[in-house]
């Protein structure tokens, strides 16, 4: 039986994060680099996506870790453990970090991989920054420091404006993207302080 077809038996054909039925495959949890199903989750497009950072960071989706933080299966501990660890500037998620318990093995598990991602993001990754010098990422909510005429649209952007739950343009740090007047627009950080 392969990991795929006894990771969806595990979890009844539904992604083990956030219960979706569709576009299911497997993930391996890092730094493991065994291909079971106990190293595995069974995850949507969206979750795999967003944990990977190939998709911007949606924290309303991750909600679903209200009900799958609790899982008996340590892959699936670790992924909540680490997205909460991500999303903890939100309120939700750091409270139910706060009450997340994870055996020491797990736990272990758990951290190993985050200093990986980090040690990966510090190599690899475009520091975005704001006009101050703060690293900005992905979520966060940011003030225009100046009025932005809007480029293909009759408005210009206030200064003082909160942008909230930005995203990040990956391949040019000096760009963001953000909702100004329900129009998503991208933004130079040049231009923004993080809130």
């Amino acid at each position: 039986m392969n990991t795929e077809t006894q990771l969806r038996e595990r979890s009844g054909g539904v992604c083990e994060l956030c219960g979706a039925t569709e576009d299911l495959s497997a993930h391996t949890v890092g730094p493991e680099t065994k291909n079971d199903a106990d190293s595995s989750v069974l995850s949507c497009s969206t979750c795999a996506g967003q944990i990977s950072g190939a998709q911007a960071t949606d924290t309303n989706h991750w909600r679903c870790l209200n009900d799958s933080a609790w899982s008996q299966v340590p892959a699936v501990q670790v992924i909540a453990w680490r997205m909460l660890n991500r999303l903890s500037v939100e309120t939700w998620a750091a409270d139910l970090l706060d009450m997340l318990y994870l055996a020491d093995e797990t736990m272990v598990w758990a951290k190993a991989g985050l200093a990986d991602a980090h040690a990966a993001a510090d190599d690899d990754a475009i520091i975005h920054k704001d006009t101050y010098g703060a690293v900005l990422v992905a979520g966060d909510t940011v003030t225009l420091i100046k009025d932005l005429k809007v480029k293909g649209a009759s408005f210009t952007a206030k200064r003082g404006t909160a942008v909230r739950n930005i995203s990040l343009v990956h391949d040019n740090a000096e760009h963001i993207e953000g909702r100004v007047n329900d129009q998503r627009i991208v933004i130079l950080t040049e231009f923004v302080k993080k809130s």
